[in-house]
């Protein structure tokens, strides 16, 4: 991995990792054109074989994979940083001196529990069995419809400026964790958590601005759950395969990257909502699937 890769795949996984185009998809790209989609086993200095926590080999291919994950540690504080009065509020709540802020945290937390359930019982075998182009292009293009319904739904919901709308402060906990049912079905690659819980907020109410809020905001836990158990699992084997360094800049960017990301989507969202994305991925779909003709990727 070289400082270059580190810097494409830094700016495709800070920008892609909020927005509800898929990241999976651009960094299926993003690899195919780095040379990074190699399935030979990496070696280290030694000559040895690189092996992960179940001493299987790890390809160049595993542990880019794994690299997008752990960078995703720069997208995470990203949102942290853009979002720290949220979070300042959420820890008042805990305190008992901010009751909006500490239903928002119960709220977070039970949009979470769905999807870290499943993530324990399902991570391995959807990692194993779906992580291909085919079930990424699916997902990009069925997204886009889901996307495409959903806006015309709550544009006519909403026609009338008198419509009643949920505030994120508000939002009753059951609704919060059909959002997190809904976020479980991201875990198929290729469909977005970001799409499937901006979609989730449509659903119960919440204005396009406050469902990228509270999507960014879920993000913060889920993703740095994701982060960490994939630290846990391969994080030596990755440094062996990856310095420090190339680490470090890819976070960086991400960072940078992710900040720009969340502030404009809020904004983005609430002025033209989400048919544009949609439209993005069937283009993204069809370019996907056009390099898999081509054997590309």
């Amino acid at each position: 991995m070289s400082y270059p890769d580190a810097v494409v795949l830094g700016i495709v996984e800070g920008l892609t990792e909020y927005l509800p185009v898929s990241s999976t998809g651009h960094l299926i790209i993003a690899n195919a054109f780095l040379g990074l989609d190699s399935r030979e086993p990496l070696f280290d200095a030694d000559g040895n074989p690189v092996l992960n926590g179940r001493c299987e080999p790890v390809t160049l291919k595993a542990a880019a994979d794994a690299y997008a994950v752990v960078i995703q540690l720069g997208a995470i504080a990203a949102v942290a940083f853009v979002y720290w009065e949220w979070l300042v509020k959420m820890f008042f709540g805990l305190l008992g001196r901010n009751p909006e802020g500490l239903r928002l945290l119960r709220n977070i937390m039970a949009a979470f529990a769905p999807a870290a359930a499943a993530g324990l019982l399902l991570g391995e075998f959807i990692e194993s069995a779906l992580f291909g182009v085919v079930p990424v292009i699916a997902a990009l293009f069925f997204g886009a419809l889901l996307m495409l319904w959903t806006q015309r739904r709550y544009a006519s919901a909403h026609a009338s400026p008198h419509s009643p709308r949920t505030r994120l402060e508000n939002m009753r906990a059951r609704s919060a964790f059909l959002i997190g049912i809904l976020q479980c079905v991201a875990m198929w690659p290729g469909t977005s958590r970001s799409m499937m819980t901006i979609v989730g907020g449509y659903a119960v109410g919440l204005r396009p601005a406050d469902s990228a809020r509270f999507s960014f905001l879920l993000g913060l836990v889920t993703l740095s759950a994701a982060s960490a158990y994939k630290i846990l699992k391969d994080g030596d084997a990755l440094l062996r395969a990856v310095s420090s360094g190339p680490l470090l800049l890819g976070m960086a960017v991400a960072f940078a990257a992710a900040a720009v990301s969340v502030r404009w989507l809020v904004e983005f969202l609430t002025r033209r909502g989400l048919a544009p994305f949609a439209y993005y991925r069937i283009a993204l779909a069809l370019i996907l699937g056009a390099l898999a003709y081509f054997n590309f990727i």
